[in-house]
């Protein structure tokens, strides 16, 4: 019977161990199938999802990056931090599934668990060209359709249709048109013929559109340039042909005239070469010449005949495959003039010595009357004035008027030289060499200009702590009248500081104190230029003067004693306080450095963010209390200044230290009692002692059990100061020997520490000494005083779990294998007993098939 008892007994064991390893992989399933889709750029409060359908209540988000979880519903939510789905997942993973795995721990068995987030795209993001100009070459002669690939591809760093780039082409006026080939592969296309000579660049938009749902869009500039060929000839205007005259008296590599002729191409296809026709006569030919290249027609010798005559030029303008195109000059010889023209002059302005004297800024006005002495041999003649200079000569009853054309300007020019021109014609016709007489005018100053800075802001940098007296900069203004109009004094501003002066003639301006950079870092100051003209003119300049710095400031501490408290408990490199220290100086000057002066103390300066911290743990029952010093250093040039502050830093105290038991010295310790001992004596005393501080060394004394186990003990212990008295007179039933448990515990916050100690005590009528061979046991519960740990969660995510629960697994199959073989073993023996038992006839047999299985 005892064997059919246990065959069950190990199926059920077995089968519970299969339904537990069951459970925990569908626990592990569950917590792999819970996954929730969200779009990025979410905006905050957006529901996520909920773990609510998944697992019971309460719910803890481990991490709160871009989600936040309600501990009572499981919904999670969006936070003020959007997500972007292009800086959380890589580039290489733009077709896949962005995810993000969040840890929480669920339940009433704080289980931890892993659920995905996956985020999804939404089109955020606009196509992007990488060059907003694409240009492209292409020759004019180029046949209809032919096609060119542009290597300028736009990229989209959304996903899905949202990352799709379509393009199209504005602005091409039918000239081309765009093919996409493979959604990557952008064709431009011919579908006009080109003319550079009509239009040489095209300038089009290429624009690219996503395929979301509300698309987004990115322009680039194509610019086609059209490239020359050779298909155009030169040719001259149909007014090219010309006539020119010279004089008799004409000189050797005089220019004639110049040909033009146009061809429309550019570069060496437009190039043109000219040449005189073969037509040509040979005394045309001997006597000019002509510059294949410009076109210039110029004489070969000087002219010596007093004939008259008339020679025609063709031209030839050539280039490459092409016909040349012809042109003509037509050149008259004139012969020479008998005699010069006089020119009378009656000045009205002022003048001396033949020369007029008008002032600057005068209005227009008559200056002098020219009149003319005929000639018979002249049939017409007159008056003009050459080149472009502010006067007019007008014809006046025979006469002509000089005068002003506008006001003159001193400073522009002083003196003026009137070129007036005589053009006459002889008898026969001819056109006689113009004659020139010059008429000098002079111009006076006027002060009408004020004074100039060739600059009106200076800038200078000057070092602080200067020599008094020193020079900083010398100013200058030219005034472009003369004599008093033109000379120039200087001054400062009325409210300048006082240490600044300028040298009133030389524009020389000094410092005479030292400069403070800390005090005022930059001066301006307004520098006036006054001419002596009258009335006086003046002009202003600025002049900004940066004073640059020296190391002449050391680092100041917020506070020459730091005063800091930090727990004992602290983990290594931790933040202590701040040690502030400035530096008003500029630059490397003003930079400080900070370090401890003994290097043997546990703390190190922090000087990225000015905090001193621990190097080591600290213990106050080592050292409660330490003193040192810290010396701040700037980066100064040529050299670096320094000073200290002292530091004291106070370490409290934690409750890390147990109380220790003096007395009784060891669990061994006896005291005999006499049962004649009075009540209310005390018999002997627990003495403890804890290394800590205020609460957690103030030390309580507990009885936690007694031995006889019985409530009416006799002895009683003071939970303040540990004596044990005799709290009731002792009777026959208190003779032997009593054990006292007690527990001495501190303080401390949040949680006492614990020692214990066994207190005997021999009730004896015999007062000898008494002696333990063994110290007592505790036989209660050995975690009355450790608080319960936690349960294990039964989904796992880190990887040291992962392998817990396949060793788990693991043992838990061979241990349902060596349960089948034992199932197996025990029937195998069961069947050889019963076979050797010889069988009763009213006997009834066990049929355990019978009794487990139901099927037959």
């Amino acid at each position: 019977m005892a064997m059919g008892h246990g065959t069950p007994d190990n199926m059920n064991w077995a089968g519970l161990l299969q339904n537990l390893l069951v459970l925990v992989h569908l626990r592990q399933i569950m917590c792999g199938s819970a996954r929730f889709p969200i779009p990025e750029e979410q905006e905050p409060g957006i529901l996520a999802g909920s773990l609510s359908k998944h697992f019971p209540p309460p719910y803890q988000l481990l991490t709160q990056d871009y989600l936040w979880m309600d501990k009572n519903t499981g919904n999670f939510y969006t936070t003020e931090q959007k997500m972007d789905r292009e800086a959380l997942c890589p580039e290489e993973t733009k077709d896949e599934e962005c995810i993000i795995l969040y840890n929480a721990i669920v339940g009433p068995s704080k289980d931890l668990i892993r659920f995905p987030v996956i985020i999804e795209d939404i089109n955020d993001n606009a196509p992007h060209f990488e060059n907003n100009e694409i240009y492209l070459r292409v020759s004019e002669d180029v046949t209809v359709g032919t096609c060119f690939l542009l290597d300028d591809q736009a990229q989209d760093r959304d996903t899905g249709r949202n990352g799709e780039v379509q393009y199209r082409l504005e602005g091409s006026d039918e000239f081309f048109s765009l093919k996409v080939e493979d959604r990557s592969l952008i064709i431009l296309v011919v579908q006009t013929a080109l003319d550079r000579e009509t239009q040489d660049k095209y300038q089009m938009a290429l624009v690219a559109t996503d395929c979301g749902s509300d698309p987004l869009s990115a322009t680039a500039t194509l610019i086609v340039t059209v490239t020359d060929v050779n298909d155009n000839c030169p040719s001259f205007s149909s007014d090219s042909s010309h006539s020119v005259t010279i004089p008799r008296d004409s000189l050797k590599n005089m220019v004639v005239a110049q040909v033009t002729a146009t061809d429309l191409d550019s570069g060496p296809n437009a190039a043109i070469i000219y040449s005189l026709s073969p037509k040509v006569s040979e005394q045309a030919k001997k006597l000019f010449s002509l510059d294949s290249l410009t076109g210039c027609i110029r004489l070969t010798q000087d002219i010596q005949s007093d004939d008259s005559e008339e020679l025609v030029l063709k031209v030839l303008a050539s280039s490459p495959n092409c016909p040349p195109a012809e042109t003509q000059v037509t050149v008259s010889v004139l012969p020479k003039a008998n005699q010069e023209p006089k020119i009378k002059i009656g000045f009205i302005a002022e003048h001396q010595n033949q020369t007029m004297v008008i002032p600057e800024n005068h209005p227009p006005t008559v200056l002098a009357v020219l009149e003319l002495d005929d000639d018979s041999s002249f049939t017409g003649s007159s008056l003009a004035i050459e080149d472009e200079v502010p006067f007019t000569l007008s014809p006046q009853n025979g006469k002509y008027l000089l005068s002003t054309s506008k006001p003159l300007d001193y400073e522009m020019k002083n003196e003026h030289h009137i070129s007036v021109v005589l053009h006459r014609r002889s008898a026969e016709g001819y056109v006689i060499t113009p004659s020139m007489r010059v008429i000098r005018v002079m111009v006076t100053d006027v002060n009408d200009n004020a004074p100039h800075f060739p600059q009106s802001h200076y800038q200078l940098e000057v070092e602080e702590n200067n020599q008094p007296g020193m020079s900083l900069l010398q100013v200058s203004a030219s005034d472009a009248d003369s004599g008093d109009n033109g000379r120039v004094t200087y001054r400062l501003v009325k409210h300048t500081s006082t240490i600044f002066n300028i040298d009133p003639v030389t524009g020389q301006l000094s410092v005479s104190a030292s400069l403070d950079r800390e005090q005022q870092y930059v001066h301006t100051l307004t520098v006036f230029a006054r001419d002596c003209g009258s009335p006086a003119l003046e002009s202003t300049a600025t002049v900004s003067i940066r004073v640059v710095d020296q190391n002449d400031n050391a680092p100041v501490f917020l506070t020459q004693h730091f005063i800091f408290f930090i727990p004992e408990n602290v983990a290594q490199f931790s933040q202590v306080g701040r040690v502030g220290v400035t530096d008003p100086d500029e630059g490397k000057n003003g930079y400080t450095e900070m370090h401890v002066v003994n290097n043997s103390e546990p703390f190190v300066v922090d000087n990225t963010q000015g905090t001193l911290r621990t190097t080591t743990n600290l213990d106050r029952e080592t050292e409660d209390r330490y003193e040192f010093y810290l010396l701040a250093r700037d980066l100064g040039h040529p050299v670096s200044l320094t000073s200290t502050a002292r530091v004291t830093v106070f370490v409290e105290d934690i409750n890390d230290n147990q109380p220790k038991v003096i007395l009784p010295n060891s669990n061994f310790s006896c005291l005999t009692i006499s049962p004649e001992t009075i009540a209310g004596t005390m018999i002997t005393k627990v003495y403890a002692i804890d290394k800590d501080l205020g609460l957690n060394s103030e030390i309580t004394y507990t009885v936690v059990a007694r031995e006889p186990a019985h409530n009416d003990s006799p002895f009683r212990v003071d939970s303040g100061s540990g004596n044990i008295t005799l709290a009731q007179r002792l009777v026959r039933n208190d003779l032997g020997m009593h054990h006292l448990f007690i527990v001495v515990s501190d303080g401390g916050k949040p949680a006492p520490l614990h020692t214990t100690v066994w207190v005997n005590l021999l009730v004896n009528e015999s007062m000898q000494p008494c002696h333990l061979d063994s110290a007592p046991t505790w036989t209660g519960p050995p975690d009355f005083l450790v608080q319960t740990p936690s349960k294990a969660p039964i989904c796992k995510v880190e990887e040291g779990a992962t392998r817990s629960a396949q060793l788990m697994l693991l043992i838990g199959l061979v241990m349902m294998l060596a349960s089948i073989c034992l199932l197996v073993l025990t029937a195998v023996l069961y069947l050889k007993q019963r076979r050797r038992r010889p069988q009763q006839k009213n006997e009834i047999p066990l049929r355990l098939k019978d009794k487990y299985y139901s099927d037959d």
